[in-house]
């Protein structure tokens, strides 16, 4: 087991994204394809973009990753969506994805899953050309970071989406709690921050490489977006089957997701 924090820089040398991509959204083995976690998140953002009526003018997805499934509801409810991420390999998977290369993952399946909630059926490559043209830029961010775009600045947002990041940035529950203050400096009061992540976590694998996970539970996260000036407006959990294999991949106990509107300002 890890012990030691897995600092930015490890990230920055030693994170893959296609081995990530392949391990965990794959579309027979994925870790998240197995346990449900892919669809639940979907089905669920889903339903925050529609009838949970989460939509605006701009967005920022904060750590997606080599990732686009999270954006692909958000895209209807947006007119600008603003990736942001650490690692330059992640954001140079994202620029080529915009620019349609051959080569990258297939997300057919979250694709098909996504316009069928939509009543969508068989339109996956407009959904793909929507979601291109809403991504407006992929920038550098650091959620450690008062300002976590800095050095850009950008107007309050109307949505913060961060799924899969918080987990793997924060060392321990005060930074965490830091880490929601900076990401609430981004919205707008009655704005919204969306959080998907795992539960009871300490460690996920991606390729030979192996990341720390900081442990999170349902009741710290309930109490430090409401310590925060959030109000919790859904949170639910999925819980995982045990499954050996996966568990060596990435040990967490469930997954959770949570929607939040900022009230106040902290």
């Amino acid at each position: 087991m890890a012990t030691t924090f897995t600092g930015t820089q490890v990230y920055q040398s030693d994170f893959d994204p296609q081995i990530y991509l392949d391990t965990y959204y794959g579309a027979v083995s994925g870790v998240f394809i197995k346990d449900g976690y892919l669809e639940f998140i979907l089905r669920k953002l889903h339903l925050a973009f529609t009838t949970g009526g989460v939509k605006g003018d701009t967005m920022i997805d904060i750590g997606p990753g080599p990732a686009i499934y999270q954006e692909l509801s958000a895209c209807e409810a947006f007119n600008e969506i603003t990736a942001a991420d650490f690692t330059d390999r992640n954001r140079e998977y994202l620029e080529r994805w915009r620019k349609n290369e051959p080569g990258l993952f297939d997300w057919t399946p979250a694709l098909k899953f996504v316009c069928d909630l939509e009543g969508r059926s068989g339109k996956l490559a407009e959904k793909q050309e929507k979601l291109r043209k809403t991504i407006k830029r992929v920038v550098k961010c650091d959620v450690t970071k008062s300002n976590p775009l800095d050095p850009l600045v950008l107007p309050k947002v109307d949505c913060v989406l961060t799924v899969g990041c918080l987990e793997c940035a924060c060392k321990d529950e005060m930074a965490y709690g830091k880490v929601i203050r900076n990401l609430s400096s981004l919205l707008k009061i009655g704005g919204h921050l969306i959080i998907g992540s795992i539960l009871g976590s300490t460690i996920f694998r991606c390729g030979s490489q192996q990341f720390t996970l900081i442990n999170l539970s349902e009741t710290f996260l309930r109490k430090v977006l409401t310590d925060n000036g959030f109000s919790i407006v859904d949170l639910e959990v999925l819980p995982r089957d045990y499954d050996k294999v996966m568990f060596d991949i990435c040990n967490h106990t469930s997954g959770i997701f949570i929607l939040a509107r900022k009230i106040k300002e902290v």
